[in-house]
């Protein structure tokens, strides 16, 4: 049997993240995660707004203000419903004669200094 020696590896060939590259990755990693953490929660929000929006137009209320009192009394119970009012829906009737909630709102987060993120919420009941 015959073994082959490997050429010792010179430094010109070693591959591996410089102490620069390690801070560089860092420091993006750290600006997404803080992004994240400060996006998360809206979008939480929108989703929860959406889920009581579809929930309310498949109960089919008779009236706007029957409409605006069950998403008033969802906003006391969720506590995460705060960047929307009942007052901001928009409440009509489709071909079908089915209740449609459309809403939508602004949401502005401080990131740092004097740069904010716009994120602009759209929805409508299904």
């Amino acid at each position: 049997m015959s073994f082959r020696r490997r050429p010792p590896t010179s430094p010109r060939h070693q591959q591996g993240l410089t102490l620069i590259g390690l801070l560089f990755w860092g420091a993006i990693i750290a600006v997404v995660a803080v992004v994240g953490m400060k996006v998360f929660p809206t979008v939480l929000e929108y989703y929860t707004v959406q889920r009581v929006v579809d929930r309310i137009a498949a109960s089919n209320p008779a009236t706007v203000p029957a409409v605006r009192a069950d998403f008033e009394k969802a906003t006391t119970v969720e506590y995460s419903i705060q960047s929307i009012k009942a007052a901001d829906l928009i409440v009509s009737k489709d071909a079908n004669d089915k209740v449609v909630i459309e809403f939508a709102w602004d949401k502005e987060i401080d990131l740092f200094g004097p740069v904010y993120l716009l994120i602009k919420y759209k929805g409508r009941s299904r």
